[in-house]
């Protein structure tokens, strides 16, 4: 039939796809970073269009409907733990909402690693900060390490190593 659509054409139209929403993500992840070593903020509606655009990339890799109450659990989870820190002091409003977007985002296991590769290059940042705090001598004003960094660093992780491979291979 001229014009029909097979089911390969389908999968390799739905894999683009998902090539698309990763690189999307990708360079929201990238914008988050920038915008957290200048600003010491994350954007309300950066954080909103990753999280808003999970559900999309569900639906285009096919994720099922338990798979999608399990990222959905895993948000609500991190959201939960991290408003706690949050209360307390230890982490920034925006932090908390790009983790708790990524969730939407990462599987769980995967998560794992991007908390791990966060914590690492959030150890190498604090470093970083207090040195580059003495070399200029300012002790007055200083503003926390800008750990959105560390965040978008430990997602671009799971993207690169974890996503691409399964979107090459036509999984996603």
């Amino acid at each position: 039939m001229h014009g029909a659509s097979s089911p390969n054409d389908l999968n390799a139209l739905g894999s683009l796809i998902s090539y698309g929403f990763l690189a999307g993500l990708a360079i929201a992840l990238l914008a988050a970073g920038l915008s957290d070593l200048a600003q010491r903020r994350i954007s309300n509606r950066l954080n909103a269009a990753i999280a808003l655009s999970a559900p999309l990339f569900w639906w285009v890799s096919g994720l099922s409907l338990a798979a999608m109450g399990g990222q959905l659990a895993l948000a609500l989870g991190v959201f939960a733990v991290l408003a706690a820190l949050f209360a307390a002091g230890a982490v920034g409003g925006g932090d908390v909402k790009l983790l708790a977007a990524l969730a939407l985002w990462i599987r769980p296991l995967w998560f794992v690693q991007l908390l791990v590769v966060m914590a690492l290059a959030g150890g190498v940042l604090s470093v970083l900060s207090i040195v580059w705090r003495l070399r200029q001598r300012e002790r007055r004003g200083a503003r926390g390490v800008p750990y959105g960094i560390a965040i978008a660093l430990g997602g671009l992780w799971v993207l690169v190593c974890d996503y691409l491979p399964l979107a090459a291979a036509k999984v996603v």
